[in-house]
């Protein structure tokens, strides 16, 4: 059984390993001072950079997993929820912690090997890799799934999305 002592220093150890996650993966230009200009034309067009999809991406994905932490922490503290439920839940909690490693783990192969930026979804055994690339190409996209599926013993369905 979880004691509160122990269920208290893992919900604030998976807090920090997800902020730390997040903040290790963003882009130098996502951390610097935003220049805010006023627009000299109406007519201006908006220019969406390929770090800002990823960003994009990452902190939607953040606030899901944030949300459904919240959602499993209310359950493991619950007075109501029964042994079985609790257990679930904080064996959930483990399998999210697992994948964000997995995730962190794919984003720093795939920038160190390939000199790209990259989003990672891990849902079950299928694993939805986004590249922020120029080059559209399945050679690419064969050689990350190769680098990808050396971290694993069992194969896995590796989809590679090229985002430009």
């Amino acid at each position: 059984m979880i004691n509160k002592q122990n269920l208290w220093f893992l919900t604030l150890f998976s807090l920090i390993m997800v902020l730390s996650i997040y903040y290790l993966t963003m882009g130098e230009a996502s951390l610097s001072t935003l220049n805010v200009s006023e627009p000299s034309d109406e007519n201006a067009e908006v220019v969406i950079s390929e770090n800002e999809t990823l960003v994009a991406l990452k902190v939607a994905s953040e606030e899901e997993l944030v949300n459904k932490m919240t959602e499993l922490e209310t359950i493991i503290l619950s007075k109501e929820a029964s042994l079985e439920e609790k257990n679930q839940a904080y064996e959930e909690l483990q399998n999210i912690n697992k994948n964000e490693a997995s995730k962190e783990q794919i984003t720093k192969i795939i920038k160190e090997k390939f000199k790209l930026d990259s989003f990672t979804e891990i849902n079950g055994n299928n694993i939805k890799i986004t590249v922020s690339s120029k080059e559209h190409n399945t050679a690419l996209a064969n050689n990350i799934i190769r680098a990808v599926q050396e971290l694993y013993d069992e194969n896995k369905y590796i989809t590679i999305k090229f985002d430009n």
